[in-house]
């Protein structure tokens, strides 16, 4: 059965968070099952992720499998699709027929519930594979799979019994095995090279960091944006030491354009503030940079600047309408009356 997932955790593992930068290439399938479709919420979807980019998509509605990417769309071979439609098919019955084993074991009587699947692989700058398969019912953990293990993790007393009987018969075992470590790199390999050229593109993150203070506490935010591949490190550091356990991730999140953006934030006292950077790594930077939090002088502000500006020229106006008044006044009477002029007199 499958893992029903949130957004941040769906795209941690789509991705890479607080600084994994060896991973080189990722394949990610997310499947999820409805027990009460409606209109846009198919009764079964499926959606696969390649480097975080969403590449194809099956749900029940359609029927077929759609490429997302145009070089996904080029790349394939004649007779692709079709057979990866067949495989798409025996998913959906295996969906239903997960929903029905969570109905018995959780003791459901009906209402909206799910069942998702998240399972890929990754290619390591070593050379070497890794590979996990998550499975969950209605937002919680049921049970999970990692090829370095071969072992399962049962996450309550319904997900034992399936531990014990795939442990038993260990035939999901070999399935997942085989799977994970050479089915899924060679696919992987295959959609790298359609899309090669965006795939293996490096784009650098435009790192911006914030400070904002609330109840003597600074709360420092960095952000990275615009980044490719999605596979990035950021963490804080208090002098020369890293602070991951104070500090909190964003997900790796997919923009518009293809690139990603991510964040970390920490909390700190005010007057420590000079301490803190933020340290960025990615594989579209030379070297890993260090980003500090810089507040914009009140002088060096721009609005402050333009308001003091404004100010001045209002207040050279009104001394420059007091004395035009003062000297017009001189000319035109305006009940006051000039001294006489010293002199003879005729």
């Amino acid at each position: 059965m499958a893992p029903a997932l949130g957004l941040g955790a769906l795209l941690a593992l789509l991705g890479v968070s607080g600084g994994q930068p060896e991973v080189l290439h990722s394949l990610r399938y997310l499947e999820v099952a409805v027990t009460e479709p409606s209109p846009g919420v198919p009764q079964y979807l499926s959606m696969g992720y390649v480097d975080g980019i969403p590449f194809a998509r099956y749900d029940s509605e359609r029927g077929r499998t759609e490429p997302l990417t145009p070089w996904m769309a080029a790349g394939a071979e004649p007779g692709y699709w079709d057979s990866v439609n067949q495989i798409h098919k025996g998913n959906q019955l295996m969906g239903a027929t997960n929903l029905e084993i969570a109905r018995g074991r959780y003791n459901w009587s009906g209402g909206l519930h799910t069942v998702q699947r998240l399972y890929g692989c990754d290619l390591l700058s070593d050379g070497s594979v890794r590979g996990s398969s998550r499975d969950g019912v209605d937002g919680r953990d049921f049970i999970s799979f990692e090829l370095g293990s071969g072992s399962f993790v049962a996450a309550d007393g319904a997900a034992q019994i399936t531990k014990r009987k795939w442990e038993s018969d260990g035939i999901e075992v070999e399935r997942l095995t085989h799977y994970l470590g050479n089915i899924c790199p060679e696919e992987l390999r295959e959609s790298i090279g359609y899309g090669r050229e965006v795939l293996e593109r490096k784009d650098p993150p435009d790192v911006h960091v914030s400070g904002k203070e609330e109840h003597g506490i600074l709360t420092l935010s960095c952000h990275a944006y615009g980044f490719y591949p999605g596979m990035i490190g950021i963490n804080w550091l208090k002098g020369d030491e890293l602070r991951d356990q104070e500090t909190e991730w964003g997900g790796i999140v997919p923009n518009s354009d293809g690139t990603f953006h991510s964040w970390a934030r920490i909390e700190a006292l005010p007057g420590e503030r000079e301490q803190y950077r933020c340290r960025v790594e990615h594989a579209g930077m030379p070297e890993p940079g260090i980003f500090a939090w810089e507040p914009e002088s009140v002088w060096n502000s721009t609005p402050v600047l333009v308001a003091v500006s404004v100010i001045v020229a209002v207040i050279i106006i009104i001394i420059g309408l007091g004395v035009w008044k003062l000297r017009s006044g001189k000319r035109e009477g305006n009940g006051y009356d000039p001294a006489p002029t010293t002199g003879i007199t005729a």
